[in-house]
């Protein structure tokens, strides 16, 4: 990894001129830098989403030639295992473009119209592909673009209410930036992923997230003399190399063996326990941190377990949203006391909290419903949870009379039966895998002391793991 620091970023007149070296004196043509960036953007990809955990990949490719590097890396995304559809609503039929589309068609790689595209992206895809504009581009974006882009900012907003959502890769720029000034109007796409092409644009200063990659090993000597630029050293045959800040990986989790990643000093509160190891789980990269398995049992004693979201968590507890119809819901009416279950295994952490469960109050789940999009508030609607049904396309049919009905309006009313909950910890168990094997546990219980709750750490006996995925 290269920091930012030491590396030169470009003006749009600037790579503008290195374009036109690039094509001119240097003879390159558009087919191969086309041809070198979709690898790149490819091999980016694969280097942090695995095939076999984010299979399904949308490309939205745009007419000028971000969009063609779309198209060069679904070919290399399609060979290197991965399922890409595509998304073209302005066809370039010039050379090269259409031998891309020709090539595609060939692996039977489907092209979707806007209007067939799901509702939610997030439902059909784990990842979405943005190359509509590149650093050329200035304005704004006119239809269908203006509202595919709308929808990317739409995935960021059921990441931030915690909804599983697709991740987002930017091509060269993030699609509506300006190439120098970046999302000016703060309302445009944030990716979770920006490969820089040749070199990095002015912009990508402004990029949040957590991988940045670089691909230009194909850059001349006589360019980077020229523009004087700092590039970093590209890793043995690599195409692409990663630059900034990111999360730390070790080898030897992949056979496992742990090598402890987080910050072991222990808080004296478990609420700052938790939100720390937390916040190094979402910065090592584990996919939707905030899921919890959440364990219940009614009055019969029999326990049921699940999966939810995580929606909040202070000093008063952790808040999830769900059905005041549905098990979990008449399960917690008859027995308040329940247990939740987190497990980053990236970190090799483990947090387990017990204690007692309330409804949160219905200002409360008003502000949080009042925040989601309309079409997350259509959900609770649609779905009558733990209740019969005869197919799930009859699930798909009243969503969209229901989107039907409200597509002028920005917010609907929260449904009476759908709120949130609140667990009142009592308990808290850390755990933490340790590359000799000899793990990590400590517990918090409370204590009521002159009417204030107090929580007392026990450190335990380290446990000797039988196996490497021994808790």
């Amino acid at each position: 990894m290269k920091s930012t620091e030491d590396i030169s970023y470009v003006n749009q007149q600037e790579a503008i001129e290195i374009d036109q070296m690039l094509m001119g004196p240097l003879g390159f043509t558009v087919d191969q830098l086309m041809e070198l960036a979709g690898l790149t953007v490819a091999s980016a990809i694969g280097e942090v989403y695995s095939s076999s955990e984010y299979t399904r990949v949308l490309v939205i490719c745009g007419p000028g030639n971000n969009g063609g590097d779309g198209l060069v890396a679904a070919r290399h995304l399609h060979h290197f295992g991965y399922k890409p559809s595509i998304c073209y609503p302005k066809r370039n039929t010039e050379p090269p473009f259409a031998g891309l589309v020709t090539q595609l068609e060939s692996l039977s790689v489907p092209f979707l119209p806007v209007e067939d595209l799901p509702v939610q992206l997030s439902s059909d895809f784990e990842i979405i592909v943005d190359a509509i504009f590149g650093f050329s581009f200035h304005g704004n974006p006119r239809p269908p673009f203006d509202s595919l882009i709308r929808r990317l900012v739409s995935i960021q907003n059921q990441q931030r209410t915690h909804e599983k959502a697709a991740v987002i890769i930017s091509v060269d720029i993030p699609s509506g930036w300006h190439v120098v000034e970046g999302d000016i109007c703060g309302e445009g796409i944030e990716p979770d992923m920006l490969v820089s092409l040749t070199a990095p644009k002015l912009c990508a200063k402004m990029f949040c997230g957590l991988h940045h990659f670089l691909g230009g090993r194909f850059v001349p000597q006589s360019i980077i003399d020229k523009f004087k630029l700092k590039l970093p050293p590209y890793p043995g045959t690599s195409m692409c190399v990663r630059i900034g800040n990111f999360p730390e990986t070790n080898s030897s989790a992949q056979k496992g063996i742990f090598t402890a990643s987080v910050n072991l000093e222990v808080e004296e509160n478990p609420i700052d326990q938790f939100q720390k190891w937390l916040g190094d789980a979402s910065e090592a990269g584990v996919k939707e941190p905030h899921y919890m398995v959440l364990s219940t049992a009614g009055k019969d004693a029999k326990p049921s377990s699940r999966m939810v979201s995580l929606e909040g968590v202070n000093k008063d507890g952790f808040v999830w949203h769900t059905n005041y119809r549905s098990r979990k819901a008449r399960e917690i009416s008859e027995n308040p006391h329940a247990s939740l279950l987190f497990y980053w295994g990236p970190i090799k952490c483990q947090v387990r909290v017990e204690g007692f469960v309330e409804q949160v109050s219905d200002e409360e789940s008003e502000r949080y419903f009042s925040s989601l999009p309309l079409d997350i508030q259509i959900r609770p609607i649609v779905s009558k949870q733990s209740t019969l049904i005869h197919g799930r396309e009859i699930l798909h049919h009243q969503y969209k009379e229901f989107e039907e009905k409200y597509h002028d309006r920005t917010s609907i009313a929260r449904p009476k039966h759908w709120g949130g909950y609140r667990l009142i910890p009592e308990f808290f168990e850390f755990w933490q895998g340790e590359e000799s094997q000899v793990h990590l546990k400590f517990r918090y219980c409370v204590e009521e002391i002159d009417g204030r709750r107090v929580w007392t750490i026990h450190r335990l006996v380290p446990q000797l793991a039988e196996s490497a995925s021994s808790l």
